[in-house]
């Protein structure tokens, strides 16, 4: 393989950006689903109140963070908006919600901040909707 094409080095960097891109957005779903059944349930919603906006609005804030975003980020669209919803939520789970826990309790979050974070400087990769939403503007600019 000639790696000194651009085009064909790229190709490893967006297979391991798309499968890094699944598997933390399925590993994320796993979080966001639960939240979302209770969100539906429409029970008594006990859950943390973020700067005074009520349990009910934090959770729906969480939901769309965990579930919507994990899904757009999974897709590869609207990635890095997905991705900032996503890093504000880990902040708030590792800093505040399990600020004053030991380290296991914040540790899952600090993973997902830490590969949110290097997602977010790299990109969706090529394997990503919004690479093809690009493709297709910049083939229309022609």
């Amino acid at each position: 393989m000639n790696y000194n094409n651009s085009n064909s080095s790229s190709i490893p960097k967006d297979i391991i950006l798309l499968a890094v891109r699944v598997f933390v957005g399925f590993a994320m779903l796993s979080h966001g689903y639960p939240k979302l059944q209770m969100l539906l349930a429409g029970g008594k919603i006990e859950f943390f109140d973020f700067l005074g906006m009520g349990p009910l609005v934090t959770l729906i804030l969480t939901v769309i963070a965990e579930f919507v975003c994990s899904i757009l980020l999974i897709l590869g669209l609207f990635t890095r908006v997905s991705l900032g919803f996503l890093i504000f939520t880990m902040v708030i789970a590792g800093f505040v919600v399990h600020g004053a826990d030991p380290f296991e309790k914040r540790e899952m979050s600090l993973i997902y901040l830490s590969v949110y974070l290097l997602l977010m400087i790299i990109g969706a990769g090529k394997v990503s909707v919004d690479h093809l939403i690009e493709r297709r503007k910049r083939a229309s600019d022609w």
